[in-house]
């Protein structure tokens, strides 16, 4: 099977990240053991369960209609079945954006389908998706493939409607069908439509999002704006018999191309329909010198590399799966995109989840486990002191307690300070929240929207959507003077706190705003490419316009919820180091303390003294091994840089912050 591979990668992914989750339960579960957890500790770590928990791979199958694109589906998903499940055929099938998926929480498949007419609603899919009486929704019966294969049918359903009305939809009439009927065009029935569906790699978190052509791009501006950039990987689908076609290259630069800079989306093509260059009298030679020559030419034509162009056959591969022809799947090169998806969309996610969840865990453990370290040190320099004195030393233990009260004494002084710099920290964050505020956004909004609506020309509605972005970039501008002021007071905190404290040097987290900055650029760059495309500005598509801006606020009030939420957690964060350096050691110190009065109190000989002193370094050292068997497991590569032998997380120094 060609999805072999893929599947126990995937298998392969999820198995880490449930090892992952297991070490970071465990790890709280030691915290709390050993008296070290804090609630901003216990935040963080609930923060990165969260992110195991919801993680999944999403990819997009784009490009325009006769390439090819569900049929690439059938064969990758529902081969087993015998037939093709989803509608594939010549001329137009995937009438609206489909998404595959599992859902764990319904008890049965279905597939759930909103009306096209929902377009005149400012809402997007993703608010629609929330409520259910929208959606018209059909079971599926996974024993009988006919059953299913008609319900999938209802994917491709049109309808007729009056040129006018589609246009108030935001369709171009030039890219429908005429149903033959003067002034009536043919309109796909459904708006969206999702699929649960039990399969292993959908088990497993795999998400599939079939696009349908025609411009569909263009008139669900939610596809562009959320889905295609929210997705791991997009496979733009060309066939091997045409190349690259204008329309292909106007999708290609319009919609796909700067996704591949913009965000961690990775961009592949793939050349569909080979079998149409299969030649027996010329000979399989001459044949793979032309579909190797196809692929060179589309790659320079799209600005990518030539191995990130697949040529392949899914219908021919699909065949062969049917009739379990191993020779026939070979030559279909189906296995090179099974390969391409386990090296490298597989790795980028284990990248992701590496940098966003593995670094951050290991930062909390390295921090506990050199406060463990330090305690033990002292307690084996005590315990030697002890066996050097022979005769009674209970002045020595009393001497050995009042030190680590000294200690003590001091670390709660720092930890005190600490807490007081965390409240001055918090109104400093409280600061940026506020120049964040929802309310000022909203003003934003209701004024861009006043506009839009009293604005009948092309001109006026460009001025409004302009003046909204220049708004919210200056609110962002602001923003950054008070998040310069934040990071210099907490700059200024960790050069006081490493100029005195012993546990050495840590660096002070800074809160940036660029990436949001970048972020709004960039959704300000697709707005303007929407209001200067021709066919917005030839037809008076105020329904597509109105719905194409409240995606893109959409957009920027999720930037903005996201802003504000970074902001709240780095200032409730940003001290967390420090604070769990001295916590720690602080509880650590109160331990020791309580053993060595315990041990100044027996009036017994000095060996069952140092006998219970060993027996206390003896506990040190094995919370110690369980810290580094916690950071052993932690620091495991991922499953595909295992195979590759690559560690991309060194046995690492203690990590500056987090």
């Amino acid at each position: 099977m060609s999805m072999e591979r893929l599947s126990q990668q995937v298998d392969a992914y999820v198995a880490w990240k449930r090892e992952l989750m297991r070490e970071i339960t465990r790890y709280r579960s030691w915290l709390e053991h050993n008296r070290l957890n804090s609630e901003a500790v216990q935040a963080k770590l609930e923060r990165a369960l969260k992110i195991l928990r919801t993680d999944h791979i999403t990819l997009a199958f784009v490009g325009e209609f006769s390439r090819g694109k569900t049929e690439l589906i059938n064969s990758l998903f529902f081969s087993e079945y015998g037939q093709r499940m989803l509608p594939s055929h010549a001329g137009r099938t995937t009438m609206c954006p489909t998404e595959l998926f599992f859902d764990p929480r319904s008890e049965r498949p279905y597939i759930r389908l909103l009306p096209i007419e929902t377009r005149t609603a400012s809402a997007s899919v993703a608010q629609f998706k929330r409520i259910p009486r929208h959606w018209v929704n059909i079971p599926l019966d996974t024993s009988d493939p006919a059953n299913m294969a008609l319900a999938f049918s209802q994917v491709a359903k049109t309808k007729p409607m009056p040129v006018e009305q589609a246009i108030q939809l935001g369709f171009h009439p030039d890219m429908l069908e005429g149903t033959g009927k003067r002034g009536q065009v043919l309109v796909p029935a459904w708006r969206h439509a999702m699929v649960n569906f039990d399969h292993p790699l959908l088990r497993q978190g795999l998400r599939i999002l079939d696009t349908p052509g025609l411009n569909a791009l263009g008139s669900e501006p939610e596809l562009t704006l959320s889905m295609l950039p929210n997705a791991q990987a997009i496979i733009f689908l060309l066939a091997a018999d045409t190349g690259v076609t204008a329309s292909d290259m106007s999708i290609w630069q319009q919609h796909i191309r700067q996704l591949d800079e913009d965000t961690q989306t990775s961009l592949f093509a793939v050349l569909n329909k080979i079998d149409v260059l299969w030649d027996d009298l010329a000979g399989e030679t001459f044949v793979q010198n032309a579909i190797g020559q196809i692929q060179s030419a589309t790659a320079k034509q799209l600005g990518i590399a030539k191995q990130d162009v697949l040529p392949l056959s899914a219908k021919q591969a699909l065949l062969a799966k049917v009739r379990k022809d191993e020779e026939l799947l070979a030559r279909s090169q189906m296995a090179d995109l099974e390969n391409l998806l386990c090296e490298r969309i597989v790795a980028q996610k284990e990248r992701l989840i590496e940098d966003n969840v593995v670094r951050q865990v290991l930062a909390l453990l390295n921090n506990s486990q050199h406060v463990l370290s330090l305690r033990l040190e002292k307690v084996s320099e005590q315990l030697a002191l002890l066996g050097s004195h022979q005769q009674d030393n209970g002045q020595l233990l009393f001497e050995l307690t009042a030190k680590t009260k000294e200690d003590h004494s001091l670390h709660h002084k720092r930890l005190l300070g600490l807490k007081t710099n965390q409240r001055l920290l918090q109104r400093q964050g409280q600061l940026l929240r506020h120049a964040a505020r929802a309310e000022r956004l909203e003003e934003h909004l209701s004024e861009v929207r006043r506009n839009l609506t009293g604005s009948w020309t092309t001109l006026g509605i460009n001025q409004a959507i302009l003046h909204f972005f220049r708004a919210v970039e200056q609110d962002l501008h602001n923003l950054q003077h008070e998040a310069d002021m934040a990071n210099k007071m907490v700059a200024a905190i960790y050069r006081r706190h490493n100029e005195d404290n012993p546990l050495g040097g840590v660096d002070a987290p800074q809160f940036k705003i660029q990436r949001y900055l970048r972020e709004l650029k960039k959704l300000q760059d697709k707005g303007d490419q929407f209001r200067l495309h021709v066919k917005t500005l030839l037809t008076e598509q105020r329904s597509l316009t109105r719905r194409f801006f409240a995606t893109l606020a959409q957009e920027v009030i999720g930037l903005h919820q996201r802003l504000r939420l970074d902001a709240e957690q780095w200032a409730a964060d940003a001290l967390m180091p420090l604070m769990q350096h001295t916590l720690e050691h602080k509880q650590m110190l109160e331990s020791h303390m309580l053993r060595l009065k315990a041990l100044a109190q027996e009036t017994q000989q000095t060996r069952k003294r140092s006998l219970q002193l060993a027996r206390y370094q003896e506990e040190l050292e094995q919370q110690l091994a369980q810290a580094s068997d916690m950071l052993r497991v932690l620091r495991r590569p991922a499953p595909v840089q295992r195979q590759g032998k690559v560690v991309s997380l060194p046995t690492a120094a203690r990590p500056q912050s987090l």
